[in-house]
């Protein structure tokens, strides 16, 4: 078995793009400049109403910190990614994608904000798939801590330059991913994510 590269394609700061991804594929995530978030979000090519999810592949994991070695599910329970490689080994997947109430909500923007939400229902409107059926993302390199009392807590992702995870697709996929647009998330500014997709042969 070898691997079979396809190019690598750059998500500008604060958009997003949808794909599919076939059963054995391998996801790599990049981020190339360091302290960039990008959310992930999957459902079943064919079958929308099985997508991503966080209760599932925390409570099946026993935490909530996901790594090399771990699987995330989706709705129904079926593996949906094993991630493979992680060179930052901090992520998050307890927070939605920011989205526009979320803004005017937690920061009281004014005005429209570009967001990881309508970034991800745009790019995966050519699958058939609506806003609403976009559940808790998978937060790459976000930086979430949780305190004894159960505070929540977004700090500065810990990934730098050139660091990547690897996820390989359990079923074929359509994956929508981001390059976040929440200041707070990325310690305040605004970078590209880079993603390419690894055949096995």
């Amino acid at each position: 078995m070898h691997e079979v590269q396809h190019a690598c394609t750059r998500i500008p700061p604060q958009s997003g793009v949808a794909f599919r991804l076939r059963a054995g594929e391998i996801l790599r995530i990049h981020d190339p400049l360091g302290e960039q978030v990008a959310d992930l979000f999957a459902f079943r090519d064919g079958d929308h109403a099985c997508s991503l999810s966080s209760g599932r592949s925390i409570d099946y994991a026993s935490k909530i910190y996901l790594s090399s070695g771990d699987t995330l599910y989706a709705n129904d329970s079926r593996p949906m990614f094993v991630i493979l490689e992680d060179r930052v080994g901090r992520h998050d997947f307890l927070l939605t994608p920011c989205s526009q109430e979320m803004f005017e909500i937690l920061y009281r923007h004014q005005g429209h904000h570009p967001s990881c939400f309508e970034n991800l229902y745009t790019a995966l409107a050519e699958f058939g798939i609506r806003p609403e059926q976009i559940g808790t993302t998978f937060n790459v390199f976000m930086n979430v801590e949780v305190g004894p009392d159960g505070a929540v807590a977004v700090k500065p992702p810990k990934s730098r330059p050139g660091d990547f995870i690897e996820l390989r697709a359990e079923m074929d996929l359509i994956c929508g991913l981001t390059s976040c647009s929440a200041e707070n998330s990325n310690n305040g500014s605004f970078k590209p994510i880079d993603y390419e997709i690894l055949a096995r042969s």
